[in-house]
């Protein structure tokens, strides 16, 4: 069987050192979220998370026809 072109090598490993850098992102962005939660739940129990505005009537005026 023929080699593969070293470029082609080189790109596969590129691309997997960067899906491994991608994966580590993500789980970092993920524990801030985790650590986040609470606030986001605080802040919802005191009424702060959602207003019913103009837009939001409008998609509920919407809905009601399906």
């Amino acid at each position: 069987m023929d080699k593969q072109p070293k470029a082609t090598a080189q790109g596969r490993r590129a691309f997997l050192k960067t899906a491994g850098l991608g994966a580590a992102a993500a789980s970092a962005a993920g524990a801030a979220a985790i650590d986040a939660a609470p606030a986001a739940a605080a802040a919802q129990d005191q009424g702060e998370t959602y207003r019913e505005t103009a837009h939001v009537k409008r998609f509920y005026e919407l809905a009601k026809k399906f």
